[in-house]
């Protein structure tokens, strides 16, 4: 287990199991099904998000002010950040047998909203808890028992590399209170 330095929750940071061969293969299936939406789906996910935690509005002056979740999906800037976000998503999945080539691109990201943004890593956590919502909501036939252990999986695989980018960074984490 590694120890850094910040509190909350960068201290524990105990190395995740890697996804077996099926759970790579569950994931790949039904994220085919959802990025053939990949833009309706991921503006309903930031959408929630920022509906179910408006804090996380702080770090984007396009739409922080935006309250109606209709006014939220007309904002061509949330589908821009939609779409990024979808589309960063599909890398790592596409990537999922290159143990390396996941840790870099979500290092990247991880070190752009650590540095460049700074994004609190707590709404990593949260983001991911809204993802798999949104996904076991809208395709509820996929999305059984088994396949949802393994995105739990994957997103606590995600957290992990992206809270290691911040370690990285020097993160220092800010509020424990933001949401």
């Amino acid at each position: 287990m590694e120890k850094e330095q910040g509190g909350g929750e960068m201290e524990h940071r105990e190395r995740v199991d890697p996804l077996s061969e099926a759970e790579r293969g569950m994931i790949q299936d039904t994220w085919g099904r959802v990025y053939e939406n990949c833009d309706d789906v991921g503006v309903s996910i930031l959408i929630r998000f920022f509906v179910n935690f408006p804090s996380a509005k702080q770090y984007f002056s396009q739409f922080r002010d935006m309250d109606d979740p209709e006014e939220m999906e007309r904002s061509g800037q949330l589908r821009k950040h939609a779409r990024r976000v979808m589309n960063a998503l599909n890398t790592v999945l596409e990537n999922l047998h290159d143990p390396d080539k996941v840790s870099s691109v979500l290092g990247l990201v991880g070190k752009a909203h650590a540095l460049k943004h700074k994004v609190e890593p707590m709404y990593f956590k949260i983001l991911s808890g809204v993802i798999l919502e949104v996904l076991t909501e809208d395709y509820p036939d996929c999305f059984t028992a088994e396949v949802q252990r393994a995105w739990n999986k994957l997103m606590g695989m995600v957290y992990w590399h992206v809270t290691g980018a911040y370690a990285e960074a020097g993160w220092v984490q800010l509020s424990s209170s933001a949401v």
